[in-house]
């Protein structure tokens, strides 16, 4: 074999020995290859899952915070307005600033009502965990000195807010401000000031006066009727804070001050009023007047109220706390028939309540007669009593078991003559005494600036007949206002001229000192001079020798006209009221005096004989306090004189 055919062999083995060595190779990467490429399939499907989470996590996402978008846009924009106003609303404190309410003083500047700072206790049970409520509770009664069960039993209540306290001390408001810190309370118990009312003189003239309530706003009375002019406007303090009650920084506070309500100036003499109801009180429980009393004293010339009295009374200072009349059983009484009690002991019975006159009506149907020229004062024989007087289908008795017989009627008048009165009111007729009635103002309201004032209550002008009028007459089977009668009796005596009754004189703004004056105001004139002068004279006769002998009072001249008037049929328990009307002196009427006792059950339930005293005690104190002397020609007679039968 040639050189070159074993180079060339060799070279064939050689390259034969590379490829299969690379062969090897191949087959040894191939394996390595597959290994890898198997492991990068495994890598490639685990990407592709991991790829889907992603996708739907993001999607996820991507829609939360779409929504979100939506929302914040929705907040930003269609609730934004309504959002800011409850942002405002809770975070905008306003305070109330009471205003001062204005005092009422009587006829001389004595103080009968005023009003001070004082402090309440507050607390907001929603602020208090379960935990805290009896923590509160104990720290309160411990300081207050209130029950522990009962202030619990208040804050475990669904009421937002609740005064625990009210009107206390500087003292123990300063304890309960370093208990509230100590304690951080801050924002569930807190004190705010008020104004509360203090009536200097407790009781007295408490039914015309009235009280106020908690948030000092007038429930009875004067402080009723006249309640927006002495409240004022409250004023306001306006700011934003935060929760725990501390003023947000940056902030404005908006204060509007309060305006302190007017000074009111009452025609009532305190000194008179305390004369009046001394004296009303010991008849009352003299004579065991199971339904009580009024007094009223009028100056006729002006309408003037001087004193206006109801007994029972009560004190101002504690409304609700019923009185000795009330307490006997009071426990026993069901929730409404309390309040219906207390109401009871408000009223006002000079105006809310009406009652049969009796014969103090004598004097109206004798001015009426008088002003229609029906009868001359002192002719004898014009009016006969036998003791009985037949009206229609009945008789009609005279009080006085012997018949007072022929009489002119000064001698009627004062015997109180029921028979001679009948026969007067038949001549006058009931056309012509339902005129005279509306001109003295039985038949609507006085108009005094009180509140809860009745008028009369009479028979319809179609329906009166014989018996009503011959009862009408003597003052019976109709009502009037012991004010209504009052007034017209007053009206009589002031030269026939009708006044509007006054009871506030004067307004006071308290911030300038200004005066506005209540004027008096004349209604009409009802009769003339002359009847005027001749009942007056007639009214004294019956003081000086008639059924009003009691009335007499040492130095004065002192007119009058007693009553009693029996219960209406159906009616009995409420038994005979007895009654007296004075005027003194008689040379110039000054003052007006009338008393009546409901249902007296002592001794006599005659007004002769228990009422007339009472005025006359009045007329002896209050004349010579007003400064009107006695002279050597007025009565010489004592109060004292006893007369059987008188009426």
């Amino acid at each position: 074999m040639k050189k070159n055919d074993k180079n060339y062999v060799k070279r064939n083995k050689k390259n034969n020995r590379k490829n299969t060595s690379k062969q090897n190779n191949r087959k040894t990467n191939a394996k390595s290859t597959s290994k890898v490429i198997r492991f990068k399939n495994n890598l490639n499907v685990s990407n592709e899952i991991s790829s889907k989470k992603i996708q739907i996590i993001f999607a996820f996402i991507l829609i939360l915070f779409s929504l979100l978008i939506i929302r914040i846009w929705w907040l930003q924009f269609a609730d934004g307005n309504e959002l800011q106003r409850l942002a405002a609303k809770q975070q905008t404190y306003i305070d109330t600033i009471s205003a001062k309410r204005g005092s009422i003083y009587d006829s001389n500047g004595v103080i009968l009502a005023t009003s001070y700072a004082a402090d309440n206790v507050i607390v907001l049970p929603e602020e208090l965990s379960e935990e805290k409520r009896p923590l509160v509770a104990a720290g309160l009664s411990s300081i207050l000195e209130l029950n522990y069960e009962e202030i619990l039993a208040t804050l475990n209540t669904s009421t937002s807010k609740v005064t625990i306290a009210k009107n206390i001390t500087h003292e123990k408001i300063e304890q309960i401000k370093s208990w509230v810190k100590e304690n951080k309370l801050s924002t569930a118990v807190y004190t705010e000031e008020t104004i509360a009312r203090y009536y200097p003189y407790s009781s007295l003239a408490s039914n015309v006066i009235g009280f106020c309530g908690t948030d000092s706003q007038g429930l009875s009375g004067i402080e009723y009727s006249w309640d927006s002019v002495l409240a004022g406007t409250s004023g306001k303090s306006i700011s934003l804070k935060d929760t725990s009650k501390s003023q947000i920084p940056n902030t404005e506070e908006t204060y509007i001050p309060a305006e302190n309500g007017y000074n009111l100036t009452l025609t009532i003499d305190v000194n008179i009023q305390n004369i009046v109801e001394k004296y009303l009180k010991q008849a009352v429980i003299d004579n065991d007047c199971s339904r009580g009393g009024i007094a009223i004293v009028m100056d006729p010339s002006t309408g003037d109220i001087l004193a206006m009295a109801s007994y029972p009374d009560y004190n101002l200072n504690s409304p609700f706390t019923p009185n000795e009349y009330l307490l006997e059983g009071w426990e026993a009484l069901s929730s409404t028939e309390k309040s219906n009690a207390l109401q009871r002991m408000w009223n006002n019975e000079c105006i809310t309540d009406t009652y049969e006159p009796g014969s103090v009506f004598k004097t109206i149907t004798s001015a009426i007669a008088l002003e229609e020229n029906l009868i001359e004062v002192d002719t004898p024989s014009t009016l006969s009593c036998d003791g009985i007087e037949e009206v229609a289908d009945r008789e009609i008795k005279c009080w006085r078991a012997v018949p007072h017989y022929s009489q002119s009627l000064r001698d009627a008048f004062n015997n109180s003559c029921n028979p001679a009165f009948i026969q007067l009111g038949s001549r006058i007729g009931a056309q012509t005494s339902y005129k005279y009635y509306e001109a003295f103002g039985f038949f609507n309201k006085t108009e005094i600036s009180l509140p809860g004032e009745s008028t009369g209550i009479f028979f319809g002008l179609k329906n009166v007949g014989p018996v009503q009028l011959a009862t009408m007459s003597f003052g019976q089977r109709f009502t009037i206002t012991p004010l209504q009668m009052i007034n017209s009796i007053s009206a009589i005596v002031n030269d026939g001229v009708l006044m509007k009754p006054r009871i506030v004189k004067s307004i006071t703004n308290t911030d300038n000192g200004d005066v506005t004056e209540i004027s008096t105001t004349e209604v009409r004139q009802v009769v003339s001079k002359e009847t005027s002068q001749t009942i007056i004279s007639m009214m004294q006769s019956e003081v000086d020798i008639g059924t009003g002998k009691k009335a007499r009072v040492k130095g004065y001249n002192v007119g009058g006209k007693t009553g009693t008037s029996e219960p209406a049929p159906g009616h009995e328990d409420e038994g005979y009221v007895a009654s007296f009307i004075g005027i003194a002196p008689v040379e110039d009427v000054k003052m007006v005096a009338l008393v009546a006792l409901y249902d007296p059950r002592g001794d006599s339930h005659q007004g002769g004989q228990i009422a007339t005293p009472v005025v006359a005690n009045i007329f002896a104190e209050a004349l010579p306090y007003l400064g009107i002397p006695a002279n050597a020609e007025g009565s010489t007679h004592q109060n004292n004189t006893s007369d059987n039968n008188l009426y």
